[in-house]
């Protein structure tokens, strides 16, 4: 029986995608795309999930799109264009996913693979982690949202080095340039580091997470007006939230509150 190239897991509230197609560097093939977008589906429709981790299976997170499906000459452009148009119905839901999602990365983050960790909140990485920008090697330019994701995390100037390049970036540089928010040493540090980070969330409003989440996703194309508004929205749904009228209680009667990031464990 062949393996799933995508597997899902939910334990303790805690989500987690596992891109697993170890003999490939998890490269993304034709049939790993719709399982992705089911198991992203399934992390966003899950009430009792918090925060998702999104990681790959063998020492790779990513290597990018499969380059033996390019090989298919019968494919045409408009094929092509069909297929994007595919990937951008769901690469958003990931985006903007109203719940914390992590993104441990082992080995390479390559291609469409970089644009995978860059979707994610928070980036974690093994000292062996590589990420590139790679579609320029083979004549192409960045897809999967890399073009929109990555000038908002590097800068823009910074952004066009790395997409004209297409150069390697090690680990450390990646935690200079933003695009990396801590190293581990190896892969079981990882999958630790990305199961206590995503605990740390479980105390937390989600609602309130996934509100702030989508109007911060929205601040680099609205003006301070609209997120003004978005805002104000959002603050009065929070307001009125159970969570929030818990929190006030609890202040009230001079009892600690359920999230508290800077308490000790």
């Amino acid at each position: 029986m062949t393996a799933s190239p995508v597997l899902t897991s939910v334990q303790d509230g805690i989500g987690t995608i596992t891109l697993n197609r170890p003999e490939a560097r998890n490269a993304l093939s034709q049939d790993m795309r719709p399982a992705l977008a089911a198991a992203v589906t399934q992390m966003r429709d899950d009430k009792e999930v918090y925060a998702v981790i999104l990681t790959g299976a063998g020492g790779a997170f990513c290597s990018g799109g499969d380059i033996s499906a390019m090989l298919d000459t019968s494919r045409t452009g408009l094929t092509f264009r069909a297929g994007m148009r595919e990937l951008h119905q769901w690469f958003p839901e990931l985006v903007n996913l109203e719940k914390p999602v992590i993104a441990a990365v082992d080995g390479p983050a390559f291609g469409a693979g970089l644009s995978l960790a860059l979707a994610a909140d928070f980036v974690l990485a093994t000292r062996r982690a590589r990420f590139c920008a790679v579609f320029g090697r083979i004549g192409l330019i960045p897809d999967l949202g890399a073009l929109h994701l990555l000038p908002r995390i590097v800068g823009m100037q910074k952004a066009k080095e790395l997409v004209f390049t297409a150069r390697t970036v090690d680990v450390d540089e990646a935690r200079q340039l933003g695009m990396v928010y801590d190293v581990v040493e190896d892969a079981a540090a990882l999958q630790q580091a990305a199961q206590a980070l995503a605990r740390r969330f479980g105390e937390a409003s989600t609602a309130a997470i996934g509100m702030a989440k989508t109007i911060m996703n929205q601040s680099f194309e609205s003006d301070a007006r609209t997120i003004a508004e978005l805002e104000s929205y959002g603050q009065a749904m929070a307001r009125g939230s159970a969570y929030h009228q818990d929190a006030v209680r609890r202040f009230k009667d001079k009892q600690p509150l359920r999230f508290d990031w800077d308490r000790k464990a």
